[in-house]
């Protein structure tokens, strides 16, 4: 099997994920600073400083790429959530503190990627749905996570541990939406706390009652 060209030790490939991750990093600036409507093919590759055929070779739309932006934030979120959660301390309040501090951090460090969220989240009903099944996957991740800590693993999972799961990033999200628009008139580290407090009163409270 013939191996790929590479040209200054780079092959094809590698070439190609380098400018896929140029034009995001573009569209990242663009949405963040300019809006929606400033997202054009010409503005893309003017940002990333490549050919308008490089665009083509990696979307066929405008919605694909803010679907790809949407889910790389999605995936730096989890990641950083799953890092706070198994960096803490054994204790269920430090440990949410923990994870939540890293989301609100990954948002609000580069309020960028606070402002591509929020508008990805309404731009069409495709990326709704998207939005609405991300949701749903950071409820599952909350829930294998109380899961595993409580030790809540004797059969089938009860369903209130998907509902509160469920209930608490969604009201998280419309919470973050809220205090990103400066409708909360809260700090950083109060918001956390706030969080916190809702997470580990509502997680405690489940594990009490599934144990009875």
């Amino acid at each position: 099997m013939t191996g790929q060209r590479t040209y200054g030790g780079i092959s094809a490939d590698e070439r190609r994920t380098q400018r896929r991750a140029a034009l995001l990093d573009a569209a990242l600036d663009i949405l963040g600073t300019q809006g929606i409507d400033k997202l054009t093919v010409s503005a893309l590759c003017s940002g990333a400083g490549l050919n308008e055929r490089y665009y083509y070779e990696n979307f066929d739309s405008r919605d694909a790429v803010l679907s790809a932006l949407f889910d790389g934030i999605a995936e730096e979120l989890a990641a950083a959530l799953l890092a706070g959660v198994t960096t803490a301390p054994d204790d269920p309040r430090a440990k949410a503190h923990a994870a939540i501090t890293a989301g609100i951090g990954v948002l609000t460090d580069d309020p960028r990627k606070a402002r591509v969220a929020l508008l990805v989240s309404s731009a069409t009903p495709e990326l709704r749905t998207r939005t609405t099944h991300t949701i749903k996957a950071f409820a599952n991740l909350v829930a294998a996570e109380g899961i595993d800590f409580y030790g809540l693993t004797e059969g089938d999972p009860n369903p209130v541990i998907g509902f509160r799961a469920t209930y608490l990033v969604g009201g998280l999200v419309q919470t973050l939406t809220a205090w990103l628009q400066g409708d909360l008139p809260m700090t950083r580290d109060e918001l956390i706390d706030a969080t916190t407090d809702v997470f580990v009163l509502l997680g405690e409270d489940l594990a009490r009652e599934i144990r009875r």
